[in-house]
């Protein structure tokens, strides 16, 4: 399999799932700004131009994260990285990975537009963005994982994406939930590696 990644993109989730469960796979590094990969034209491979992307060994190409994710997990069930089909605990996994991709993934992508004033993102990061940490930071507090004790796919996505506020001026150092979560994923040895594949600190 071959994962298409931007270093610090969403793609560190499918990294940390991949590894998880783990499979073999390359890393294919995406230069955002040119679209391109040591392969060649990245639109070549998904005319999206996003990343993610994964390439299955039968030669398939799987796109959207939190799709990707759910993937790793269903084709690998021995790694437990989702509740079982039909479950309420498998539903709640997928309304937390729902919520990262839609609500504060997207909410995040407006902080790093270069279309968007620095003051039109300090609105909208006020307005938006501080109730969305604050509902992460509620349900952290109570848990060590997104489904309790229970490390899943959705902790992968939530780790990747709330590792982006310090990079945008966003300071959510007053979360101590949120924190000890980052702590804690922060020692799994499949973040560790994946930080160290894509030479983040």
């Amino acid at each position: 399999m071959k994962l298409y990644y931007s270093p610090g993109s969403c793609g560190l989730a499918s990294q940390i799932a991949l590894r998880e469960a783990g499979l073999e796979f390359t890393l294919i590094k995406v230069d955002f700004k040119t679209k391109t990969t040591a392969e060649g034209d990245y639109f070549q491979v998904t005319p999206k131009g996003f990343v993610p992307a994964l390439r299955l060994d039968d030669g398939d190409l799987l796109t959207e994260g939190a799709v990707i994710l759910q993937w790793i997990a269903d084709k690998h069930p021995e790694a437990k990285l989702l509740p079982h089909f039909g479950s309420r605990e498998r539903y709640k996994a997928l309304e937390w990975l729902n919520f990262v991709a839609s609500d504060l993934h997207k909410g995040m992508a407006v902080m790093f537009s270069p279309l968007v004033s620095q003051e039109s993102k300090t609105k909208f990061a006020e307005g938006n963005l501080i109730s969305k940490f604050a509902y992460i930071e509620e349900h952290l507090a109570a848990n060590d994982y997104v489904l309790g004790s229970q490390f899943s796919v959705a902790d992968a996505y939530l780790y990747n994406v709330l590792s982006w506020p310090p990079r945008v001026g966003l300071d959510i150092s007053g979360y101590p939930g949120i924190q000890r979560f980052m702590a804690r994923m922060a020692q799994r040895p499949s973040v560790r590696a994946s930080l160290q594949a894509e030479e983040l600190q």
